[in-house]
């Protein structure tokens, strides 16, 4: 397979370990957007969003995800990629695009404290305003759905069952 894959998918989908493991099996290059946007602003996430606010923030990401030179790459995106309608049609033009699929109350259980994951959202938007607000956005840029509610390796076997179908 030479096709680049991009994972998107809420904070605490699992897009940056289940890419790594990916990545290995395919012998592709391993990107994880979030870092590369940590390096650009010299700053943690959730300090950059504290200072400058999801608008800013977001502006800078789609700016990343265009830069990136995607082969034989998988892409492990931040949850907020896909509030880009410029960065995700990039994305999916360059690459599959799967959603990794994960259920609110296990990515409740997940992301054990908001205030510093570096999740874009509205000061006043609760984890489940944001997860229902992005479902759609994931869904409408999906090429395939993978559910993620186990463990690593029921994911990764159903990615390499996917996979087969390329």
């Amino acid at each position: 397979m030479n096709k680049s894959i991009t994972l998107i998918g809420m904070a605490g989908a699992g897009k940056s370990t289940i890419g790594k493991q990916l990545a290995k099996l395919l012998d592709f290059k391993f990107i994880d957007g979030d870092l590369i946007i940590e390096r650009r602003i010299n700053q943690s996430i959730q300090n950059f969003l504290d200072q400058h606010g999801g608008k800013e923030f977001t502006k800078i990401e789609e700016e990343v995800l265009l830069s990136i030179n995607i082969d034989k790459t998988i892409l492990a995106t931040g949850g907020s990629a896909v509030l880009s309608d410029t960065a995700m049609n990039f994305l999916k033009k360059e690459s599959e695009v799967i959603f990794l699929d994960v259920s609110y109350k296990n990515i409740s259980e997940r992301i054990l404290n908001l205030s510093e994951r570096g999740l874009v959202r509205e000061s006043n938007q609760s984890l489940q305003d944001t997860y229902n607000q992005r479902l759609n956005l994931y869904k409408k840029y999906a090429d395939h759905v993978v559910i993620n509610d186990g463990d690593i390796d029921s994911c990764l076997k159903q990615l390499g069952l996917l996979l087969e179908t390329f």
